[in-house]
């Protein structure tokens, strides 16, 4: 945009019919500012008195202006060209200014979306893999928390199993070493005692009379009663309920069960 020149560009009629008109308007701005300053001088009004009186003359004034049609201050064409030209270039430079500064701050704000765009897919890739890494954690999750149950039972269950085996191992041997199976007396010394009837031959150890009645209470314990029969050595079945280990039936006293100990 061409910057505007001062004078040069008006002819000297036209530069001298504008300065006479300034003159004018000066004389006559000159003239109101001195009757306005004797008004002053004459006025006895006190403050807020003035302060309304001029409240009431400016609405006046205003009233007036507004029904007063504008009325060009010169009627030669070039004087009023050059200063039609003149506005023109000054506001042209103003909304050249308003249009630089909204560039900017267009460019500003165009560079903010894209990041703000930018982020917010970074964000939304973010969430996506979020939600992935949290579903797959729970279905490990749920796939673990089963397998471990499962594992830790078949452990504890081979673990009980292996302790069970130790105890009857612990058993069998101390019942094999402090209460033997008995054995059949030799003939000269049955003859000896007179004694009528020989041991049976198919009687069970101790430990298998103990393991007979855990099976019992284990595998059908609504009906933990075994029947005693000849396999059964009468001292042990004595023993086991002298010491409290078993006990009989209250109806049939050829039956006994484990004790409970729990």
């Amino acid at each position: 945009m061409a910057e505007v020149k001062a004078g040069g560009q008006l002819s000297e009629a036209a530069q001298s019919e504008l300065l006479d008109l300034c003159e004018d308007q000066f004389a006559q701005l000159e003239k109101l500012q001195n009757e306005i300053i004797l008004c002053e001088q004459d006025s006895c009004e006190t403050p807020l008195e003035q302060s309304v009186n001029r409240l009431m003359a400016t609405e006046s004034e205003l009233k007036q202006w507004l029904t007063v049609e504008p009325k060009l201050l010169a009627q030669n064409p070039e004087i009023l060209f050059q200063a039609g030209k003149e506005e023109m270039l000054k506001l042209c430079s103003e909304l050249e200014m308003v249009v630089s500064c909204y560039e900017a701050k267009r460019d500003k704000l165009r560079e903010s979306k894209e990041l703000e765009q930018k982020w917010l897919e970074e964000k939304k890739d973010v969430l996506i893999a979020a939600s992935d890494h949290v579903e797959r954690l729970q279905m490990e999750k749920e796939k673990l928390s089963e397998y471990s149950v499962l594992q830790d039972t078949k452990a504890k269950i081979q673990k009980m199993k292996v302790y069970q085996e130790r105890l009857m191992e612990s058993l069998g041997d101390i019942l094999e070493k402090h209460v033997p199976l008995p054995q059949n007396e030799s003939s000269a010394s049955k003859k000896k005692k007179n004694i009528a009837h020989e041991i049976h031959e198919d009687l069970i150890s101790l430990n298998e009379i103990l393991e007979v009645l855990m099976n019992k209470v284990l595998n059908t314990p609504h009906d933990p009663y075994v029947t005693i029969d000849d396999t059964f050595w009468p001292p042990y079945v004595e023993m086991l309920l002298r010491y409290g280990i078993a006990v009989r039936h209250q109806e049939n006293n050829f039956k006994i069960r484990l004790e409970t100990f729990f």
